[in-house]
């Protein structure tokens, strides 16, 4: 898509540092590895959505329809792309949550095919900075449960990820099918492993990447 030049995202002079994301269903230790792996890089931590966009979710999800709904997020998640752009001059950035998130969470949250809120989201899609690369956390329901019942800040959209029949099945098939058409994307499997030992993996992985 062609932008209007008061459209177009700002540029920033300098080098530009990786831009790495966390992506997964919730529980799945996105939180906990983002914050180490920060410390680790003396990154710039960033999360999908960032203020003031995470003030509102609760709202907007409680009260709009489909379609203002995914604006909101996709506003949220072009603003989260500038947040990236200014911050990647100076250190590295490690996102919770980027755009995979707001394809695949939106239309499993709403029974939509996930095609069309695909086909809803590219036009906007081209403003984003694109991940260094995007790491899709998994492992297995039994495995997650476990990890949940410790999560001490439990939201809506956790509890509803076993309450509502077929949201963990769908989620699943969403951020497979997202991350299948993403050159970004690198599956770590959590299944038996600590926050260390996954940071450990996710760094050897980046440095063969820069390599």
């Amino acid at each position: 898509m062609s932008l209007p030049v008061t459209y177009e995202p700002r540029i920033y002079d300098g080098s530009e540092e990786p831009f790495i994301v966390l992506e997964g269903v919730s529980g799945i230790g996105k939180s906990t590895i983002a914050r180490l792996l920060t410390h680790r890089l003396r990154a710039t931590s960033l999360h999908t959505l960032p203020k003031p966009h995470n003030d509102w979710s609760k709202p907007v999800n409680n009260r709009l329809a489909s379609l203002p709904q995914i604006a909101f997020y996709l506003s949220g998640l072009m603003h989260a792309s500038d947040c990236v752009r200014s911050s990647r001059v100076a250190s590295p950035v490690i996102a919770d949550r980027y755009q995979a998130s707001v394809i695949a969470c939106h239309a499993a949250v709403r029974g939509i095919p996930i095609d069309h809120v695909r086909q809803i989201a590219e036009p906007f899609l081209s403003y984003l900075v694109q991940p260094t690369v995007t790491f899709y956390l998994r492992c297995s329901e039994e495995t997650l449960r476990a990890r949940m019942n410790t999560k001490g800040d439990l939201k809506q959209d956790d509890t509803e990820l076993f309450s509502v029949p077929g949201r963990l099945r769908q989620l699943l098939f969403n951020f497979e099918t997202v991350a299948a058409d993403d050159p970004s994307a690198v599956w770590v499997d959590t299944e038996g492993k600590t926050p260390d030992q996954l940071v450990h993996e996710i760094t050897q992985t980046l440095e063969r990447t820069r390599a």
